[in-house]
């Protein structure tokens, strides 16, 4: 073994052969010292033995008996029965996959100690596939003298075999101890444990106040790599940022006569906030650096046309613009507005998407690479490889929580001579500005912050499915009067096929109620030429109830619809209901969102629609949504894969902030340089999202 636990191989551990150590290479430990820091998810008390009969529902235990029955039976598939007794109580353990040997040694009398979770199935008391080992009365197994671990595995690698391997580093750990990653005062300012002492604490907890402070997480061990783990990410985009602003990009000069004429064609006015960040986005430019800027604002704050201000500098420099949406419908927008807004001023607007093939698909190709295409829109289809861009100055990407980063860096390598492209972020996530400053700290934060003057407060009211006829006779009349309604059906199930037949099924229905209403359906499923005439029709005023999956969450702007219904809206976030809700209100009239719920809610599902109820500012419902579902639904980081922590809890840990941007700031310092990397091989590893800029 080396004095550094870095360039230690996990294979020269016991029991880590070829094939296990390609497992723990999927959990992105290649050394010993990666080891060290794959810290447990949570833990499980074997300390001691709870009797059968003090059992509680739901909880996980440790309990011991004797085997009274242990048999096999054929309920469509093999199961093996134990009923265990220990003289308070009996407990049935069930296993669904077991061997020969297995059930050999689960015989009737043997003395069993099991571990998993109590369960009540027919007035009696169970565990499915518990832990368990077989106890020789004569010299018992002694108990585990402190909290069992349990560790983040992959396929094949169980929590007794990642334990036997992380026992080693341990033991090898209390004799030697890890270089310090952290500035000595810093720790002793804040009354830390050594990065050796937290580790061994958090891998084996034994006192009972280690116990008790950890389940709690405040355990200074906890905190110390809490703080930590945020301070790494942090660095990491800082250090990103660093490498993109050393970078050459496209020279933009400002053109403030274009501009000045794009505005004058506009049938409403600016607002203070999106002047503000238009002068914002024009500073990025004569700083002559490569802007990376984050816009934010509420659902209706007008992002589109502070987009349509920052491209024509670039355009009138020389250079193509690309806005990136996540969806066809979002695109389509953005093409129909962009078309209205740029065209008079000479500018080629082309839209490029997936669904485009043959002659037309390389018809568009072409007018990309020979630069005739001066904007272009389009979905993901933008950083395919067969899209090559003519001299790529800026940017934009809309919705920026559905694409990943590999995305984002996908379509940025497009860019040509060696230029790194102005990026543009956009999103109607409201995102509290602490929270925008630890995630997106490779980004400079601008928020509008104000609603264009007319915006109608749109009603909100929770309607039980009793009165679903009522509603129907509502949109009816609302109907007779000119007025159009979204219809948006939602599904608990993740299928698309499933969301789909729900929306046909209340289509169909809509259609047999209200045979003299004109009623079209749009879902994923559909081809995008149906769904563009479908949205068309309804932009028309041709179609008056427009039933939908959330595919219509963003893009769909249609100022004469005042009602927006949502089926089972428990089952969306809030913020996804506030982004609905943000489809009507963009006209003259008095607009509803009716939330449409079953005749029974829990009161947790009660709370969070009353939210909704109460709360027009997205801000606020934002916070509350954080709250209640975490940052990584709400920020899309679940799916993208981005700000994944291992620690961190974004809402939780947020009073952690300001500290790691402290400490950040410190280790950013030369002289901490290679404590720094130190810091991003624990908690970044292979991710170090700042390696690939060009």
């Amino acid at each position: 073994m080396s004095d550094d636990w870095s360039k230690d191989d996990v294979s020269s551990l016991s029991g880590v052969g070829p094939k296990i150590r390609e497992k723990l290479e999927r959990l992105g430990i290649t050394n010993q010292q990666h080891l060290l820091f794959h810290l447990p998810l949570r833990y499980e008390d074997r300390t001691r033995i709870t009797p059968i009969g003090s059992l509680q529902r739901g909880t996980r235990a440790l309990i011991q008996g004797e085997i009274l029955i242990c048999g096999v039976s054929f309920r469509g598939r093999r199961i093996l029965t134990l009923k265990v007794d220990d003289g308070t109580g009996v407990l049935t353990l069930r296993f669904f996959h077991f061997s020969a040997g297995q059930q050999k040694s689960l015989q009737k009398g043997n003395t069993i100690r099991a571990y998993g979770e109590a369960r009540w199935v027919m007035g009696s008391v169970e565990m499915v596939h518990p832990e368990y080992q077989i106890i020789n009365e004569q010299s018992p197994a002694p108990l585990d003298t402190h909290l069992s671990p349990v560790y983040p595995t992959t396929d094949g690698l169980h929590q007794i075999g990642i334990r036997k391997i992380l026992q080693q580093v341990l033991d090898r750990l209390k004799k030697q101890p890890l270089p310090e990653t952290l500035p000595e005062r810093w720790l002793d300012q804040h009354q830390f444990p050594s990065v050796s002492d937290s580790l061994l604490t958090l891998h084996g907890p034994e006192s009972e106040q280690d116990v008790y402070l950890i389940q709690s997480t405040s355990h200074p061990a906890q905190t110390r790599f809490i703080i930590e783990e945020l301070t790494a990410h942090r660095i990491s985009l800082l250090k990103r940022r660093q490498l993109i602003s050393r970078q050459k990009c496209p020279e933009v000069k400002l053109a403030p006569a274009l501009q000045k004429q794009l505005l004058k064609q506009l049938s409403f006015q600016l607002t203070v906030a999106q002047n503000r960040v238009i002068g914002e986005l024009m500073q990025d430019y004569v700083r002559k650096k490569p802007m990376m800027r984050l816009v934010q604002g509420d659902v209706g704050s007008g992002k589109t046309v502070v987009a349509a201000c920052a491209v024509l500098p670039v355009i009138a420099s020389g250079f193509q613009c690309a806005l990136m949406a996540p969806t066809e419908i979002l695109a389509e927008q953005h093409y129909a507005n962009f078309m209205q807004w740029l065209e008079p001023l000479g500018v080629q607007v082309t839209l490029l998407m997936g669904t485009h093939k043959g002659k037309l698909r390389a018809q568009k190709q072409s007018s990309i690479t020979d630069g005739q295409a001066q904007m272009v829109i389009g979905t993901h289809a933008l950083f395919q490889q067969s899209v090559d861009f003519h001299s790529l100055g800026l940017i934009i990407i809309d919705e920026q929580h559905r694409f990943g980063v590999d995305q984002r860096q996908a379509l940025q390598r497009k860019a040509a001579h060696g230029l790194i492209p102005h990026q543009l972020i956009m999103t109607a996530t409201p995102i509290p500005r602490t929270l925008a400053m630890s995630v997106y700290a490779d980004l400079d934060y601008s928020q509008i912050d104000e609603l264009p003057p007319g915006r109608t407060p749109v009603k909100t009211a929770i309607i039980s499915e009793s009165k679903r006829d009522e509603l129907i006779t509502k949109v009816r009349d609302s109907c007779a009067q000119g007025q159009q309604t979204y219809w948006v059906c939602t599904l608990i199930e993740e299928s698309e096929v499933m969301q789909c037949e729900a929306a046909e099924i209340t289509h169909d229905h809509l259609k047999n109620q209200l045979p003299d209403i004109s009623i079209g359906l749009v879902h994923g499923r559909m081809k995008s030429a149906e769904k563009d005439q479908v949205i068309q029709a309804f932009k028309a005023g041709q179609i008056q109830i427009l039933v939908a999956t959330t595919v219509i969450e963003v893009g769909v702007d249609v100022p004469n619809a005042s009602i927006m219904i949502i089926e089972n809206p428990e089952r969306l976030g809030l913020s996804q209901i506030h982004q609905l809700r943000g489809r009507v209100g963009r006209g003259n009239r008095e607009s509803y969102c009716l939330l449409l719920v079953k005749n029974s809610m829990s009161n947790q599902v009660s709370q969070r629609l009353e939210i909704i109820r109460n709360n027009q500012d997205g801000f606020i419902i934002a916070e509350k949504d954080l709250e209640i579902r975490g940052a990584g639904e709400v920020l899309g980081t679940r799916q993208t894969g981005e700000a994944s922590f291992r620690i961190v809890d974004l809402v939780r840990d947020k009073r952690w902030f300001q500290q790691a941007q402290i400490l950040a700031d410190l280790l950013m310092r030369p002289e901490y340089q290679v404590q720094c990397d130190q810091l991003l091989d624990n908690w970044i590893g292979k991710k170090s999202e700042y390696s690939d800029v060009a």
